[in-house]
């Protein structure tokens, strides 16, 4: 299990392990959002190339891609056809799957790699970057040149943190599974008329094929223990493997930060709603010892008149109700680059007392607890970290390697640190992180005037949407941005 931060750390460990496969190995992939054209190293070597070259080779390659909506309404079904056609045409198998709910897509961003006779080289890729542009940023970020459109506030290459987890061993059964699941649903690819029509017209492919027998899973690698997490809607008709729908994302979320004892380390692109953010808000209530930081982006990644007052309602509602339970333990921040421009926050990780850590395609709203489909890997590692204080939880599991690794690789970045000394122990990070934006946010203040501060986050100023502007968009927010996908039973529950 290694985490893999940045898109172009991913991308060029997923290059190299592509360029590795052979006549009648498997590759298996889903994304929300696919550009043939994407860079995925400095060579300038295209997504659409790489897969291409893999089925030229005789390599078995499947993807599931959302169907998406209009290009005009700032989605990609232009982009996600495309990528399509040009591995089709290559000799590989691409859909268009558009069998969600109504509203919903498919969010699942992994590619499971299976080797026929070498089994040790079997691969998932399982987290939040999309095969696409604006993706392909590093720890410097400066953005990647091929970008999408964003607010105007991210500037001309809008600098994006993200990140992925490299699997090995059994899990890479388990996400070849998910991938096997959705290919052989058997509801029709789009129900839509006007798609529908349009693909028969362009005589597009609107059936699976078949997928190779799937092999023995790989052997045991590593220390840690990864249980997939998924959501699912409630569609009808029901998928085969979820007749009403998963929310193992929402149920383990809920449990873990329930069991949280000393600190709950977050990045996120939302952070909405403050249902969902409800334990999160119970376990700073039960527990004085508990902190909460989190990593989210400064603005919204669409900055219309329209567009951005419903992005600001769930977030609004969320952050009132944890700081209602403890102002003075939770803490919540933006990224800016060396030079000042806000950084694009699309990670979604959690890390509870450095024991249990999840990564995956997931945010923390309704829609990605409830709704769309998703995949995340929860992490618990055998390997302690045994530097004190190495045990942060009630119930004497104490910190593990990975999720503690994780936890402070992430900080030393935030932060412009070389080593853990001020991270480990929970109530030392929490003052460091605020140490640290508070120090640039003052350079601000004063002008930036002088040498920049070390560091990369600023505090993040909550929203304060008027009367008036909540009466509008409160019901787009809800309808629109953040739906709920769970049968009514449970809604009016309020059970996951």
């Amino acid at each position: 299990m290694v985490p893999l931060v940045h898109g172009a750390t991913y991308f060029d460990r997923l290059v190299s392990c592509l360029v590795q496969m052979r006549p009648g190995d498997l590759v298996m992939f889903t994304d929300w959002r696919g550009d043939p054209d994407q860079r995925l190293d400095e060579h300038g070597l295209e997504v659409t190339t790489a897969l291409s070259e893999a089925a030229g080779r005789g390599v078995v390659v499947k993807g599931l891609v959302w169907r998406s909506h209009l290009d005009k309404l700032s989605f990609s079904e232009q982009q996600n056809r495309h990528l399509g056609e040009e591995i089709e045409a290559a000799g590989g198998e691409c859909l268009l799957d558009m069998r969600v709910r109504p509203g919903a897509s498919h969010h699942q961003k992994f590619v499971v790699l299976r080797h026929l006779d070498r089994p040790e080289l079997d691969v998932a890729f399982v987290g939040g970057i999309d095969l696409c542009h604006s993706r392909r940023d590093d720890a410097r970020h400066e953005g990647d040149p091929q970008k999408q459109p964003m607010a105007a506030v991210y500037g001309e290459r809008p600098p994006w943190h993200d990140i992925q987890l490299m699997v090995h061993g059994p899990a890479v059964a388990d996400v070849e599974a998910t991938f096997r699941e959705r290919w052989e649903d058997p509801a029709p690819l789009s129900r839509n008329p006007v798609n529908v029509l349009s693909e028969r017209l362009r005589h597009d492919t609107r059936t699976a094929g078949p997928l190779p027998t799937q092999q023995p899973d790989p052997g045991p690698r590593g220390s840690a223990n990864i249980q997939l997490t998924r959501t699912y809607g409630n569609r009808h008709p029901g998928y085969p493997f979820a007749p009403e729908g998963e929310r193992s994302v929402a149920r383990a979320y809920t449990k873990a930060v329930r069991r949280a004892e000393r600190i709950i380390y977050v990045e996120d692109q939302y952070l909405w709603n403050s249902e969902i953010v409800a334990p999160f808000a119970e376990a700073l209530r039960s527990r004085p010892s508990l902190h909460l930081i989190a990593v989210i982006p400064h603005y919204p990644d669409q900055d219309g008149r329209l567009s951005m007052p419903p992005n600001l309602v769930g977030r609004q509602a969320a952050l009132n109700t944890l700081y209602d339970a403890a102002p003075d333990r939770v803490a919540v921040y933006g990224v800016e680059n060396p030079a000042g421009t806000p950084v694009y926050v699309h990670a979604k990780v959690c890390v509870v007392d450095d024991v249990w850590a999840s990564v995956g395609s997931d945010n923390i709203n309704r829609r990605s607890w409830t709704h769309d489909s998703e995949l995340a890997c929860a992490v618990v590692d055998d390997a302690r970290d045994t530097r004190e204080p190495h045990m942060l939880d009630r119930f004497g599991h104490g910190a593990r390697a990975f999720a503690r690794s994780l936890r402070l690789e992430l900080g030393r970045e935030h932060l412009d640190l070389d080593d853990d000394t001020d991270l480990i122990d929970p109530s030392r990070a929490f003052e460091a992180f605020a140490a640290s934006a508070a120090r640039l946010q003052a350079w601000h203040d004063a002008g930036a005037v002088g040498d920049r501060p070390p560091g990369r986050l600023r505090p993040y100023r909550r929203p304060h949407l008027t009367r008036r502007t909540l009466a509008w968009a409160t019901p787009l927010y809800r309808v629109v941005y953040d739906p709920d996908g769970r049968p009514l039973r449970m809604r009016y529950a309020r059970r996951f």
